[in-house]
């Protein structure tokens, strides 16, 4: 029997995952190995509800956004009973190691598979949050940015026309990457993220020494932050501020969705390739990232436990640029 290596994408989809499943696909053809690619993520490996995965069955896949592997938030991957039936499951298919394309939640489910029944496990990061320790970049996070510019690039003409402020929600319940990176983009007057504490009055004082030169005005909020979402933030603007009109948009799940970007295509065929080459080296436990444009291998522990810290650089040139 031919080498197996089970295969799922897992917890929220990033544009990309089509791109590296089909890394993964390719690099194992290339390698004499069967991949098969378990459909909703874990739900998939205790339903056995699987394809045996070939060449043609990921062509044309790159430039889809999406999971076509399906994907899902398993809460019954939370109980002990529920992992041993899946390892259970995953032996009796005549797979060895399992190449988890996903996030925090998802990396937490593959450690406690190795640790509580010596499954052979790696991870490859796929979230739009860019929130795990050892990688520069997650896959979809460079193309969730970019939808978050393109949309808030088309509502700075209205804000702009009518002398509006916006208040621009996106995503981010626990990191706020996605809100710095389009924030300093979009020229926002300001951005509130999850990581730093909120000063609303220094916000409303922002606002105020700009009414004279440009009365339309842009606030990203990352929808986990402290002081809350963009409705709270806009009734703050509004209470202080009667005579100004002020709107809300939340971007919503449009962050997830769409063709990936180049960088992501190119991170992705990157990562795949890398998760196959750690298998057949009999290497598990790890998640597959790069770091300095070069690919790296973390402890699945350490890229779970120890989360992605924003860059005070960053932070810096927020406040610089938003005067």
């Amino acid at each position: 029997m031919k080498k197996r290596i089970g295969l799922i994408t897992s917890g929220g989809d990033a544009p990309g995952m089509n791109a590296c499943v089909r890394a993964v696909v390719r690099t194992a053809a290339q390698n004499d190995v069967e991949i098969i690619g378990f459909i909703r993520g874990y739900e998939g490996v205790l339903d056995k509800d699987f394809v045996v995965m070939k060449n043609e069955n990921v062509a044309q896949i790159i430039q889809r956004g999406g999971t076509i592997l399906k994907t899902a938030r398993c809460k019954r991957f939370y109980e002990a009973e529920h992992r041993a039936k899946a390892a259970e499951n995953l032996r009796e298919l005549g797979v060895d190691s399992l190449i988890a394309i996903g996030g925090d939640g998802t990396f937490t489910g593959a450690v406690l598979l190795q640790k509580e029944h010596g499954f052979k496990v790696v991870g490859v990061p796929g979230t739009i949050d860019n929130d795990l320790f050892g990688t520069d970049f997650t896959i979809g996070y460079d193309t969730a940015i970019n939808t978050v510019v393109e949309a808030v690039d088309k509502i700075r003409d209205t804000a702009f026309s009518h002398d509006r402020i916006f208040v621009v929600e996106v995503m981010g319940r626990d990191a706020g990457f996605i809100a710095l990176r389009s924030g300093i983009a979009v020229g926002a007057e300001a951005i509130l993220v999850p990581e730093t504490k909120t000063d609303i009055d220094r916000v409303l004082k922002r606002l105020e020494g700009r009414r004279k030169s440009k009365q339309s005005a842009i606030i990203i909020v990352a929808e986990g932050d402290e002081f809350g979402g963009a409705e709270d933030v806009a009734k703050a603007v509004m209470k202080k501020y009667v005579d100004r009109e002020v709107k809300v948009t939340k971007l919503g799940h449009i962050q997830r969705g769409g063709n990936p970007s180049a960088m992501d295509r190119v991170l992705a065929g990157f990562l795949g390739v890398g998760a196959v080459e750690a298998v057949l080296e009999e290497v598990s436990g790890v998640m597959i990232g790069m770091q300095h444009k070069k690919i790296v291998r973390i402890p699945l522990e350490k890229a779970i436990k120890h989360h992605q810290d924003v860059d005070d650089n960053l932070l810096r040139i927020t406040e610089m640029l938003s005067v």
